[in-house]
C-alpha cells in the first residue's frame, strides 16, 4: 500500500519540537546533525541518573545475553531482588510491577476498591495528573485532558489542593482512598503544604481511609530523598512509582503495606510485561546506584545552586512571577506563554519543559555538575532575552 510521504505514519498525539536526539550521555543529548543540547528534562523526569548511566548499561548488557522475557507465571529472580530493594528502602512491604505510572495508579485504584468493598469513591485533587487511561484520566483533576472522553468513570471526587477547610468534608464522604501528588508536576509544580498534609494524614488514619501517594514524578530521588513523602514525615498505605525507576526503561510499580496488599489475590490483577527481566534489571541497577552513590545528595546540592541562579534571573526579568518546587523538580511561573520560552531555549540548544500554559518546568538529572548549572543559567538567560526583548 502506498503512503503519502508528507504525512507521518505516527498518530498525531504530540506537538513535537524540531529536535531529533540520537545519542545521550549524562546531562546532554546530540541530534542527527551532531548538535549538542543541554537536557534539563531527563525524559520528563525519567533519566534521573542522566542518559545511559554506565552502571545501568552494564547490567542491561549482561541481561541481554541471558533472558529478555518469560512470564509472571514463573519466578523472576531479578524482579524479586528489585522488590526487596524497594521495600527495604521504604515503609511499604509488597510490590506489584507494571509498565508505567498510569498502570501503577490503575493498580492502586483497583487495590483500594478491593480493600474497601463497601466504599467506592476515591478523593483526588484539582490540577492533579495521574495518567491517561480511562480510570487515571477520570481521577485526574484537569478538565483539559478529559475533554472528548465522556462519560468519565464514576467514583472520583476532586477536592481543592492545599485547602485545609475542605478536608472536613472527607469525614462526610468517607471514601475508600485519597490519592495525591506531593508536588503536582503537570499541574504547575505546586508542593503540598505541611500543615495540610498533617491534617489529611490524621483524618485518613482516624477513618481508615487509604492514603495513596502518586510518586511517579517525585520518586527515585527527584525531590531530595528517595521518596518525597519522607520529607513530610508520614507513611502512606500505597505508593506508586515509575519514571525514574528504570533510567529510561518502561517500568512502574505499586507498593503497599502488607495488610492492604492482601486484597490482591491470584487473578485480581496482572501484567504481561510488568517487571520482566530487562525492566527489572534496569530498575535494580538504578535503585542500587541511587542508594550507593551520592546522586541524591548531589541533586539536592545542585538544586540550591540552581535556585540561586533562578532567583537572580527573577530579579532581572520581572516577567518571572514565582519559583517553586522541591529538589530538582522546579517550576517557574511566568506572565506569558511558557511554550514561547521553551522554543527560544531550543534555539540556545537547551531542552526544558512546560507545566501548564505559563509555567516552565525543570527536571535535570540528579547527576548534574556545577558547570552544567552554570551553562543552563547562561542559555536560559539568552532564551528569556529572546522572548522579553
Amino acid at each position: 500500500m502506498k503512503t503519502n510521504t508528507m504525512i507521518s505514519p505516527l498518530m498525531q498525539t504530540y506537538n513535537r519540537f524540531h529536535v531529533n536526539p540520537v545519542k545521550g550521555k549524562g546531562c546532554y543529548v546530540w541530534d542527527a546533525d551532531g548538535h549538542q543540547y543541554l537536557d534539563f528534562t531527563s525524559g520528563i523526569g525519567t533519566c534521573n541518573l542522566g542518559h545511559v548511566p554506565d552502571a545501568v548499561k552494564t547490567k542491561l548488557m549482561q541481561q541481554l545475553e541471558n533472558l529478555w522475557h518469560c512470564s509472571n507465571l514463573y519466578h523472576i529472580n531479578v524482579q524479586e531482588q528489585l522488590a526487596a530493594a524497594l521495600t527495604e528502602n521504604s515503609c511499604l512491604e509488597q510490590v506489584f510491577f507494571c509498565n508505567s505510572g498510569a498502570e501503577a495508579n490503575e493498580a492502586a485504584i483497583k487495590l483500594a476498591r478491593l480493600y474497601h468493598p463497601e466504599r467506592s469513591n476515591i478523593i483526588t485533587f484539582q490540577q492533579s495528573f495521574h495518567g491517561r487511561t480511562m480510570a487515571t484520566l477520570s481521577a485526574s483533576g484537569q478538565e483539559k485532558i478529559q475533554i472528548g472522553f465522556a462519560p468519565l468513570l464514576s467514583g472520583f471526587t476532586q477536592f481543592p489542593y492545599n485547602d485545609l477547610d475542605h478536608l472536613t468534608k472527607l469525614k462526610e464522604e468517607l471514601p475508600a482512598a485519597v490519592m495525591l501528588e506531593l508536588v503536582q508536576g503537570e499541574g504547575g509544580v505546586h508542593p503540598a503544604e505541611q500543615q495540610w498534609i498533617d491534617e489529611l494524614v490524621q483524618i485518613c488514619t482516624d477513618d481508615d481511609i487509604l492514603l495513596i501517594v502518586d510518586e511517579v514524578q517525585t520518586g527515585m530521588g527527584r525531590t531530595g530523598t528517595l521518596f518525597a513523602h519522607e520529607q513530610y514525615g508520614f507513611d502512606p498505605d500505597v505508593v506508586t512509582i515509575a519514571k525514574g525507576l528504570g533510567s529510561g526503561f518502561p517500568i512502574g510499580a505499586m507498593m503497599a503495606k502488607k495488610e492492604v496488599s492482601k486484597a490482591f489475590q491470584p487473578g485480581t490483577h496482572g501484567s504481561t510485561f510488568g517487571g520482566n527481566p530487562l525492566a527489572a534489571t534496569a530498575g535494580l541497577a538504578t535503585i542500587n546506584e541511587l542508594q550507593h552513590t551520592s546522586a541524591i545528595v548531589n541533586g539536592e546540592e545542585k538544586s540550591h545552586i540552581l535556585l540561586t541562579y533562578l532567583n537572580q534571573l527573577k530579579q532581572d526579568f520581572p516577567q518571572l512571577k514565582a519559583i517553586r518546587g522541591r529538589g530538582l523538580l522546579i517550576g517557574i511561573e511566568t506572565d506569558s506563554s511558557a511554550g514561547d520560552i521553551v522554543k527560544a531555549a531550543i534555539k540556545e540548544k537547551l531542552l526544558i519543559l512546560t507545566a501548564g500554559p505559563t509555567v516552565i518546568r525543570l527536571l535535570p538529572p540528579l547527576t548534574i555538575t556545577e558547570d552544567d548549572v552554570t551553562l543552563f543559567a547562561k542559555k536560559f538567560r539568552n532564551a528569556l532575552q529572546q522572548v522579553y526583548a
